[in-house]
């Protein structure tokens, strides 16, 4: 995948300053929600795609729920550990994951650094380790369909982001699954950007 090298030097700088970030309120929200919705349906083995420094996947591992969180990141892999949360170095496009290993997924902020010419086998590796009939949680940052660097990134090199389209979030998940839920929202700090919150329902 396209500058997979680059996202995981920037992570390895960036990962120790993401465990100090806040939180948004909404994304706290549906982390609870999609806790409450696994527990209710006796699933208790949660993959986290590109976890970073583990914040969330801790969360949902508080919650009473099996977590193992996997980033390109040596770095931010070594803080979901230092969290206890099992974790992996790897890629969205190679899981060392067996079949159907998995209950449900949650990937926040991940799948916008995959470009469209990687994005469908991507998701096709995620639903090859989730059980059929499993939730993924997608979020994303929304944008008009544009792919490339970012220009005015915090660290040497730039991030790759390929920024969707709510229409075409929608179209990309849909090949996938059922999305059975999409909300938007501006984030508290962020008047000026959108967030998109997916509920895919894989076959």
């Amino acid at each position: 995948m396209r500058g997979e090298a680059d996202l995981a030097a920037y992570y390895d700088q960036d990962a120790p300053r993401r465990l100090t970030r806040a939180v948004d309120p909404e994304r706290v929200e549906r982390r609870q929600e999609f806790a409450r919705l696994l527990t209710g349906e006796q699933r208790h083995r949660v993959l986290e795609l590109g976890a970073g420094p583990g914040v969330d996947a801790a969360e949902l591992h508080r919650a009473g729920l099996q977590v193992t969180a996997v980033d390109l990141s040596v770095t931010a892999a070594g803080l979901c550990r230092s969290a206890g949360v099992d974790a992996a170095v790897a890629s969205v496009l190679a899981l060392p994951f067996a079949d159907g290993a998995f209950d449900a997924g949650w990937t926040m902020s991940t799948l916008l650094h995959v470009p469209d010419a990687d994005v469908h086998r991507a998701l096709e590796e995620v639903a090859r380790v989730l059980r059929p009939g499993a939730p993924l949680a997608v979020g994303l940052w929304a944008g008009a369909d544009v792919e490339g660097p970012r220009p005015d990134d915090d660290f040497d090199p730039p991030r790759f982001f390929s920024l969707r389209s709510d229409a075409r979030v929608r179209q990309v998940l849909g090949r996938h699954g059922r999305v059975e839920r999409f909300d938007t929202w501006s984030p508290a700090g962020s008047p000026d950007a959108t967030y998109q919150w997916c509920l895919l329902r894989l076959p």
